[in-house]
């Protein structure tokens, strides 16, 4: 016998093993299998496989373009956002050119009438587009709507708006210029 064989004989536990035997692989220990049905599964399963590939690639396609959309549109907005309000303003334009057009010719209340309807005009122009004015005459003072210029003694209550210097405005609540104010500081201080 060969060393080999030798120690596998000597081995204790392990089978012995039939010089003669034909050798058996794991392949043929299973049970007999039908070809032809497995690949047919795995067509049908590729199959599968490229429908699925194909929507995600639709899926991934359609993104895309909703994604360039999206941003195509943002830059209209932002292009074109104040079209509206823009055009609004053309009235005040032609309104302050009228204006400027009869100065020598026509009289002071004439004028006068003039400024006060194209006021009128840009008012109505901020209201469509969302702004109004904050105007605090008599209110208490706030920081975050409101900055101080001066400070004057004043009988009363401190901290109040005595006078406004210049108004201040909001776009849809969020504020777009603080008013400028005089507050009061008390008439003891």
């Amino acid at each position: 016998m060969s060393d080999k064989s030798q120690s596998a004989a000597a081995a204790p536990g392990s089978p012995e093993v039939d010089p003669g035997a034909t050798p058996v692989s794991p392949e043929d220990s299973l049970a007999p299998v039908d070809v032809q049905s497995l690949r047919q599964e795995l067509a049908a399963a590729l199959g599968r496989v490229e429908e699925h590939r194909a929507a995600h690639l639709r899926t991934a396609a359609e993104l895309d373009n909703f994604r360039k959309r999206m941003a195509r549109e943002v830059e209209n907005a932002r292009a074109f956002g104040v079209e509206r309000f823009a055009g609004e303003l053309l009235a005040v334009i032609d309104g302050l050119e009228l204006g400027l057009a009869a100065g020598e010719a026509a009289d002071a209340r004439t004028l006068r009438e003039g400024q006060e309807a194209t006021l009128r005009l840009l008012a109505k122009a901020f209201e469509k587009a969302g702004i109004s004015e904050v105007n605090p005459a008599g209110q208490g003072f706030s920081p975050d709507q409101h900055e101080a210029v001066a400070v004057q003694p004043a009988e009363g209550e401190p901290n109040r708006v005595l006078a406004v210097v210049q108004k201040g405005y909001v776009l849809n609540g969020r504020l777009l210029r603080q008013a400028r104010v005089v507050v009061s500081r008390g008439a003891d201080a």
